[in-house]
């Protein structure tokens, strides 16, 4: 399977070289014991309890190299996952393409949420973008240094780079770019990039949604909620029924959080 794909207007996201398979994982924590290969099956059950019990180090043996054409805005935020390694085009030493990302929609500002976008959208034509490349290439055609002319190019511009990361962390980068309140743009590209690990390592893709993308983690505090839930859920008598939340040690917003995650284990339930 050929793994290059377009993203967003003018970006990419394309697979370079990869290391390792399914195998390699299991080979990697067999070596902890001296157990040789096993069954396809028993090698499927490893990975399974190696995901499910965080045992990260034999997803390490693998690795993934990208070659990615993104927003500097979005490679801002994907930059944040400092466990990879990336060699990014310089905008000292070459002339940067005009590429710039122009939104579909231009989405409002999210009331419940300072960092994210709302799904309402407003009509809005971006002015400065045309504006600015003029301003760089006068700039770069008055001999003013590279270093310095890229300033005037706004977040929307396009970078390039390649970038190279573990199996494990890219799961964990996997965890929280494919999450729906994550931005959009990146979340594109995220997706993009689960096609990729599903085709390379299949039987951990499927370990990975069933105990990291797809479940729900509870803290002390929510569990003592979710005990009161059970037990009011088992009470035949109504007088015995309480509020599950009441005086429970979460703050207004992580009972918000709370609450939708019995949403989702009410949903699952449903036959």
């Amino acid at each position: 399977m050929e793994h290059k794909y377009k993203v967003l207007n003018h970006g990419f996201l394309n697979l370079v070289d990869h290391m390792g398979s399914d195998d390699a994982i299991v080979t990697a924590a067999r070596v902890s014991y001296g157990q040789q290969n096993k069954s396809k099956e028993e090698d499927r059950k490893l990975i399974r309890y190696l995901m499910k019990h965080r045992h990260t180090s034999p997803f390490e043996m693998c690795e993934v190299k990208l070659h990615v054409k993104l927003p500097i805005f979005v490679a801002r935020q994907w930059v944040r996952h400092r466990t990879a390694s990336l060699n990014e085009i310089s905008g000292r030493y070459s002339v940067l393409n005009a590429d710039q990302y122009i939104p579909k929609t231009f989405r409002k500002q999210s009331q419940s949420n300072k960092q994210g976008s709302s799904e309402e959208s407003v009509e809005y034509t971006i002015g400065s973008y045309d504006k600015s490349v003029t301003e760089y290439q006068k700039m770069l055609n008055l001999d003013i240094s590279k270093e310095i002319s890229r300033i005037v190019l706004p977040l929307a511009t396009y970078t390039e780079w390649y970038w190279k990361i573990d199996l494990h962390n890219l799961f964990h980068f996997l965890k929280l770019r494919l999450a729906p309140n994550a931005q959009q743009e990146i979340r594109e590209y995220a997706q993009k990039i689960a096609i990729i690990v599903k085709d390379l390592f299949p039987i951990s893709w499927e370990a990975f949604e069933d105990y990291m993308l797809n479940s729900v983690n509870f803290s002390a505090n929510e569990l003592e909620c979710l005990s009161k839930i059970l037990n009011n859920e088992c009470s035949c008598k109504k007088k015995d029924k309480q509020d599950p939340l009441e005086g429970a040690k979460l703050t207004a917003r992580e009972k918000k959080e709370f609450q939708h995650k019995i949403k989702i284990i009410k949903r699952i339930g449903k036959p």
